[in-house]
């Protein structure tokens, strides 16, 4: 993060904002698309305004919000301006604001702030080449979208650089007629819009993508973060919601990671190892289910079965496991505290993390790998906001909602299944003495860990009788579901 610079440009800044007269017109601009238009979600939008305010006044500064947030301080713009209108400062393409939001309930079950996300990682990208776009929130240079620093792309019109003066009233014919036209559904095509200019195409996730991009190009970016929120937004607060804006995540991230601009290749010969890794960091998201379903399932089945594949408390090996296991959670409990949260929303967080690894991220890389392979999957699923106020009630009361039968709960309740079914046999063969405690202490650690993990399930399940509960539904597959692979694994472990 940087800060912002000294008073005395401070107050020369303000003179002119105070002295500036800023007229505000509420304008609506809409497309209409028909079925031979590809529709292009977020980023279609954004560039159809982005044409529409170059033909209206071509203004150097674009701010992108959410129709969710609104601003929460009258000095934002002051506070961005101490960025742009630097001249050591010429390169970076965007002022990145922290998203940041209102009603989250004290422990923040969901993890519905996102604090990694959105305020931890952005630190450590901003001292390399610049946090990634995360969508809202953020004032860009509208030169930004037309090529890199040094090379400037050519528009179709002229009227679209972002160089051209309008010299004409908002209101004359002219103006209004060349809005109209750029806001056409058919405008586009045969443009360079979309691949060379304005917000990317290609991905689910046109925020981050773009970002992305813009930086490859040479455009840096700066986070800032002031102690008084910029804006505040809303979140879902119900579990399937959470999950499914997770898995839409999941998908567009995924569509950048394997295709030709993946970070993993192009990020790191455009800006370096670094912020390839960083970036890198993002577009696997999904990868992310293999070692969590596994950690879910494999260890628990093996318990049950007899099986142990960790070392004993004894041998070398196993302090090597406690080692990674405790590095990383005291690593990551540092992390969020230091950045001003408290040890249950942190508890809460590793929570969804590992919830999303074997729901969003398991079916939102099942959905990309079909898609790539030409399987229809699932459509773009716009993330439900509105507040019922049954669920608000067990949401401030810190209460899980689990009203739908979403089929992202069924990995999720089968592992809480079998966890526990894995932790009831394990113990119960210490008492028989039929296995070592130094045979199997990962294991029941691990089955230990997800019950704990697992408890609102539970409770879903057995305790409660709201519209928030588990469906029976969901129950009864997620049963089978464990049964199923308790046979399985039962068929694998006979042959040892």
């Amino acid at each position: 993060m940087l800060p912002c610079p000294s008073t005395g440009r401070r107050k020369i800044i303000q003179r002119h904002i105070k002295s500036a007269t800023i007229l505000l017109d509420n304008d609506y601009v809409g497309t209409f698309f028909f079925n031979t238009n590809t529709i292009l979600f977020k980023a279609g939008a954004l560039n159809v305004l982005l044409r529409v305010s170059a033909a209206m006044t071509n203004a150097p500064l674009i701010l992108t919000l959410d129709c969710d947030m609104y601003s929460n301080d009258p000095n934002t713009p002051l506070q961005m301006l101490c960025f742009m209108l630097d001249s050591k400062m010429s390169k970076y393409g965007y002022v990145q604001f922290p998203q940041r939001f209102h009603g989250i309930n004290k422990n923040d079950i969901y993890g519905g702030e996102n604090k990694r996300l959105f305020q931890i990682n952005p630190i450590g990208m901003d001292g390399l080449a610049g946090t990634n776009y995360v969508g809202t929130g953020t004032f860009f240079r509208r030169r930004a979208f037309f090529g890199g620093p040094s090379s400037c792309v050519s528009t179709e019109k002229p009227e679209l650089n972002p160089n051209h003066v309008v010299d004409k009233s908002i209101q004359s014919e002219a103006v209004l007629e060349m809005a109209q036209s750029v806001a056409s559904c058919e405008y586009e095509n045969g443009t360079k819009w979309g691949y060379k200019m304005g917000f990317r195409y290609g991905s689910l996730v046109e925020d981050y993508f773009t970002g992305y991009q813009l930086n490859c190009e040479g455009w840096d970016s700066v986070f800032y973060h002031p102690d008084r929120a910029a804006f505040w937004g809303d979140i879902p607060i119900n579990l399937d919601d959470v999950l499914s804006q997770n898995k839409r995540w999941c998908v567009g991230l995924l569509e950048v990671g394997f295709s030709k601009y993946s970070p993993i290749i192009f990020g790191k010969k455009s800006r370096g190892i670094l912020m390839g890794l960083a970036y890198s960091h993002f577009a696997f998201w999904g990868i992310w289910s293999i070692p969590v379903t596994i950690y879910a399932f494999i260890p628990q089945l093996a318990l049950i079965n007899g099986v142990s594949p960790f070392p004993k408390v004894s041998e070398p090996w196993f302090f090597l496991y406690v080692f990674l296991f405790l590095g990383s959670y005291i690593q990551d409990c540092l992390d969020f505290m230091l950045m001003g949260a408290t040890f249950h929303r942190w508890w809460n967080d590793q929570r969804m993390w590992l919830i999303r690894g074997i729901s969003s991220y398991l079916f939102g890389s099942i959905d990309f790998f079909l898609k790539s392979l030409g399987i229809s999957t699932f459509g773009f699923v716009i993330t439900n906001k509105v507040i019922d106020d049954e669920q608000n009630k067990h949401y401030e009361q810190g209460v899980f909602e689990f009203g739908v039968a979403s089929p992202l709960f069924v990995p999720l309740t089968t592992a809480a299944i079998i966890n526990f079914i894995a932790f009831s046999v394990g113990v119960t063969r210490l008492i028989l003495g039929q296995s070592k405690l130094e045979d199997i202490l990962i294991q029941l650690i691990l089955s230990g860990f997800g019950i704990v993990n697992c408890w609102p399930v539970y409770e879903a399940i057995l305790l409660r009788n709201d519209k928030g509960k588990m469906p029976l539904k969901i129950t009864f597959l997620s049963s089978l579901l464990a049964f199923s692979l308790y046979s399985l694994s039962y068929c694998l472990t006979s042959k040892i």
